[in-house]
């Protein structure tokens, strides 16, 4: 009898996808942790909703209503629950919005922005609402481990993810996680 797997689910929020770029740049330690780990939600498989996991990563702030509930859909599927990189532990980019009234973004974005043809706010009832601040998942969430970076590199994403595999504590080296 083979042993059961442990459950990874990855998401992005607001920001830029390269922490999973960063995960997937793991190359092919990706063929050793496909040995115990079967992916959930991930740039890997085509699953729209997480189910229950052992192991949920996420990438990004929260901007918007559509963020918000993958966020806690995630902490409610997701035994462990990892903010990745600098978007999801303080905001990151996306943030810097944050000292700007949204209504004066929306305003230079879909009215008075160069370029700007047939201007309009969007009001389609199918595109999330934006919430007034970009924030950090710990904000909306219980978070149980940080992993920073802009982005981690893949040898955090293998030091984390072997550490836990493993049963340990999760442990960084000034190396890894400092850029000077």
């Amino acid at each position: 009898m083979t042993a059961k797997k442990i459950r990874v689910a990855t998401t992005s929020l607001a920001g830029c996808f390269g922490c999973h770029m960063s995960f997937l740049d793991i190359d092919e330690r990706m063929l050793q942790l496909a040995e115990v780990v079967e992916f959930d939600r991930s740039p890997i498989t085509d699953i729209e909703h997480c189910t229950n996991c052992d192991i949920g990563l996420i990438e990004g702030g929260v901007c918007n209503s559509e963020n918000v509930h993958v966020l806690r859909e995630f902490r409610k599927n997701c035994k462990i629950l990892v903010a990745v990189g600098a978007c999801a532990i303080n905001g990151g980019l996306p943030a810097l919005r944050n000292f700007i009234p949204l209504e004066e973004c929306l305003q230079e974005a879909y009215l008075d922005g160069i370029g700007v043809e047939n201007p309009q706010i969007p009001s389609d009832p199918e595109l999330p609402l934006l919430l007034d601040k970009v924030r950090p998942v710990h904000e909306v969430v219980k978070i149980d481990y940080f992993l920073p970076g802009c982005p981690p590199s893949a040898d955090v994403f293998w030091k984390f993810l072997t550490d836990l595999l493993e049963g340990r504590e999760p442990s960084l080296s000034y190396e890894l996680v400092h850029y000077d």
